[in-house]
């Protein structure tokens, strides 16, 4: 997922909402993606010297992994929040890439020219948008005849866990509100493809698998728990629950503990379903 998302706005058709918002709790989540774990299916597409743009790019540091696949081509990461492109800009000084630029931009219409990027990717992107078969053709335009859009998103009704957690259940429940009083699709995953189709992408040029992300060690679950503790109760997504009317804050603390519970539990495990989409131009 990446960071923030424009669409545009009419008089009848407000600004879309992105649900986790720019608390530190997401800022974890999103610096821990690298290529390998979030990108993996794209990898043997990227080849040195290709121009690569990374849409909804948030803090950057998956875009500056995939700088490093295809230097010395140019990347240019794009997102709604200035604020994080200043984060993305500090990652890329930080890890010396130099080609790599970050610029505020709108999925749903990408400063760039018609066939101007050998490769366009959205990773954790079109689970936020409205209409995400309309980002599609965006992402479709800006690439090059033979070029590649990857896309992949979480299926949040395929998340899986253990122990059993009435908690988790409720949190999971109220997270598919929240999304739908936003206007977005929180199980993304699994509809891709269709979305893809849609698009008007080649079927024979589409190459679609899935991938998981798996919390099981101690660490790992203690991180990711804590994760979701704070968001329940300190990001956008719990500003927008209590807005929405869907929770209070008596509710959020509640998930917050059975989260905290749930990583303190010496056998958990948790997995993330992603659905991931590599469409030829």
């Amino acid at each position: 997922m990446g960071g923030g998302y424009g669409r545009r706005v009419t008089d009848t058709q407000p600004a879309e909402v992105y649900t986790h918002g720019h608390h530190d709790s997401v800022l974890r989540s999103h610096r821990w993606r690298t290529a390998e774990n979030s990108a993996a299916y794209l990898l043997p597409a990227l080849q040195p010297g290709q121009t690569l743009l990374d849409v909804g790019c948030g803090p950057g540091n998956l875009t500056v992994d995939l700088a490093a696949r295809v230097a010395p081509g140019r990347v240019v990461g794009i997102d709604r929040s200035a604020a994080v492109l200043d984060l993305a800009r500090a990652e890329a000084a930080s890890a010396g890439a130099g080609n790599v630029e970050f610029r505020t931009g709108d999925a749903y219409a990408l400063p760039f020219e018609d066939g101007s990027v050998d490769v366009a990717h959205a990773h954790q992107v079109l689970q936020h948008l409205g209409d995400p078969v309309a980002a599609l053709r965006e992402l479709r335009r800006v690439t090059r005849p033979g070029g590649v859009v990857a896309v992949r998103d979480a299926d949040y009704a395929g998340m899986t866990w253990f122990p059993a957690s009435p908690v988790l259940d409720e949190w999971l429940a109220l997270y598919h509100e929240v999304t739908q009083a936003n206007g977005a699709e929180a199980d993304a995953g699994r509809r891709l493809h269709s979305w893809a189709l849609a698009a008007g992408f080649d079927p024979d040029a589409l190459v679609v698998t899935a991938g998981v992300w798996c919390y099981a060690s101690a660490e790992d679950r203690t991180w990711w728990a804590d994760l979701w503790a704070e968001r329940c109760v300190a990001s956008d997504f719990a500003r927008q629950a209590v807005a929405h009317g869907l929770a209070d804050e008596v509710a959020l603390e509640e998930l917050a503990a059975g989260w905290r519970e749930w990583g303190a539990a010496p056998d958990g495990w948790f997995a993330v379903l992603h659905g991931e989409v590599l469409a030829r131009v």
